[in-house]
């Protein structure tokens, strides 16, 4: 779990900042950084503020009086009091070279407009889910995954990271054991949830990127689970660009259609994950 900021603290700011058009101002809570690449941080949630498992609006910070902003997925769960979003941090980037140093109390901007493919509606209906994601592309599917309809729309849910190192699958690790051991949504992601970690830098249990363990039939061999399906199966996809356009391309060849708001289809992508 991220570290909580003490509530006196929380409460330390109470002069009114003016309102920026389409943004609601939020409280840096808790920061957890997992790799000198990797971190993630929760925030306040204004109350109005509604979005659907799997989508991205724009936050960032307010820089000269004009925000710095990119597209960052909601990890957190849409009934949780707090937003989520896991970040990448690039030396020379414009927002994230400033956004991995905020600490608890520090502001950030956040847009009123959620959207994205990532959400189950855009799929047809299935009863296995592949949640196919590297490096921070994980965070939709870190709300997908605490959302009890998820389980009620599927039988199976198999949350698949890919990374270079170890010690970067960090955040989709804990996101998963947290799920499987809470209180209440643990009951329904059990027998129901699968996580497979695979790296391609290091020695692991698992090694390989994603599409060629798809295409060679390992990762469900790994898992022991029945081969793709196109009847029975339904994708989201969230990463890199090259693991992007070779799972469409796979997918394709095999039948899969992709949808889109208003065309549901047998797999999504999500092409506006953070990458600077």
């Amino acid at each position: 779990m991220l570290d909580k900021h003490k509530q006196s603290a929380a409460d330390a700011v109470t002069v009114e900042r003016p309102k920026l058009s389409g943004f609601n101002r939020e409280r840096v809570l808790g920061i957890q950084h997992f790799t000198d690449k990797l971190f993630a941080f929760r925030t306040t949630r204004t109350q109005s503020f509604r979005f659907q498992s799997g989508q991205f609006t724009m936050i960032g910070l307010e820089t000269e009086g004009r925000p710095l902003l990119r597209a960052y997925s909601m990890a957190s769960a849409v009934y949780d009091d707090e937003l989520e979003f896991f970040s990448i941090k690039v030396p020379e980037g414009p927002l994230t070279s400033k956004l991995q140093h905020i600490v608890a109390g520090d502001e950030i901007i956040v847009g009123t407009k959620p959207t994205g493919t990532l959400i189950v509606s855009n799929l047809q209906p299935g009863k296995r889910l592949f949640l196919l994601a590297t490096g921070t592309g994980f965070a939709p599917f870190a709300s997908i995954v605490r959302d009890p309809e998820t389980y009620e729309r599927f039988d199976t849910v198999i949350a698949v990271e890919g990374c270079r190192e170890v010690a970067e699958l960090g955040y989709a690790s804990q996101v998963a054991a947290t799920v499987l051991s809470h209180e209440f949504l643990g009951e329904l992601a059990a027998g129901k949830l699968l996580y497979y970690p695979t790296v391609t830098r290091e020695p692991f249990r698992n090694r390989g990127r994603i599409p060629d363990l798809i295409d060679n039939g390992k990762l469900c061999a790994d898992l022991d689970i029945a081969p793709f399906d196109l009847a029975t199966d339904r994708v989201m996809l969230c990463g890199n660009p090259q693991m992007l356009i070779d799972l469409r391309k796979l997918f394709s060849s095999r039948g899969y259609a992709e949808g889109s708001s208003g065309k549901p289809g047998d797999f999504v992508v999500e092409k506006a994950f953070v990458e600077r």
